[in-house]
């Protein structure tokens, strides 16, 4: 595979598991976020937030693609973001997410690839990758925490990307680097999500020390960490992050532009 410059797309966060790029000239939004700070109930805990999104919907434009870790839990979904959802021409999501989101929703299945058309001409190819939402095998996750779904974005003369979705499953990354390594650019959702009553409180999406080992697994030459703030079951965030990518010798793999973010 032919190296890429990692800095042809630019990500910008937004806040918990929400990211903005435009590859191939098409714009794409990340579990879209945008509900204020509150309690906002689940069938399972609570979740609360605790801090606005940097934009508003209205802010970013037109968007093009949502790539939807999955439609379950308003830490990934919230009542803004399926409202926003309405003006959007194509949202990626899980399977089941694709038949629960209706029209304008498409789920893919693992390895399964749709391809987009360029504005100038040529396609994007997004192809939907293996993620577990928690940690265990991904049969005995799934009944708890639901299906999820990563990404892996590819066209000709552009880099690859892979949007992990909330995966704690470093096998499932082995998988995706076994069919795609070495990724250009990784946006990595940590944050190392737990509650007490699931799983003995083990990370329901990678920790620190996971997003650094599955940058290394991955042979990602640019990471931006995603969903490691804004909401309080998240445990670690850019302190524990930076900690780790340089404990693993990999500081220089994140985005300069996420690390210098106020």
């Amino acid at each position: 595979m032919p190296e890429h410059d990692a800095e042809q797309i630019q990500v910008r966060t937004l806040g918990g598991p929400t990211a903005y790029f435009e590859y191939g000239g098409l714009r794409f939004l990340t579990d879209p976020t945008f509900d204020g700070p509150g309690d906002y109930p689940s069938p399972g805990p609570t979740l609360t937030k605790t801090a606005p999104s940097t934009a508003t919907p209205a802010e970013l434009g037109p968007v093009d693609v949502v790539l939807l870790s999955h439609d379950e839990h308003a830490d990934n979904l919230d009542a803004s973001g399926r409202a926003m959802l309405a003006d959007v021409p194509l949202t990626l999501t899980t399977p089941g997410g694709g038949q629960r989101l209706g029209d304008g929703a498409r789920g893919l299945a693992d390895w399964e690839s749709i391809d987009l058309s360029r504005p100038g001409g040529g396609t994007v190819t997004v192809t939907g990758v293996p993620a577990v939402h928690g940690p265990g095998p991904r049969e005995e996750v799934e009944p708890i925490t639901g299906q999820v779904v990563g990404f892996v974005l590819t066209g000709d003369g552009l880099p690859t990307v892979y949007v992990s979705g909330d995966n704690a499953s470093l096998d499932a990354v082995r998988e995706v680097a076994g069919r795609f390594a070495p990724v250009d650019t990784a946006l990595l959702f940590a944050g190392a999500p737990r509650f007490p009553m699931l799983f003995d409180g083990g990370p329901i999406v990678l920790d620190s020390a996971q997003a650094a080992e599955a940058t290394r697994i991955l042979g990602a030459r640019r990471v931006v960490p995603v969903h490691h703030d804004s909401w309080a079951h998240f445990t670690e965030g850019r302190d524990d992050l930076e900690a780790a990518f340089t404990a693993a010798g990999l500081a220089d793999r994140l985005d300069p532009a996420w690390i210098q973010r106020d």
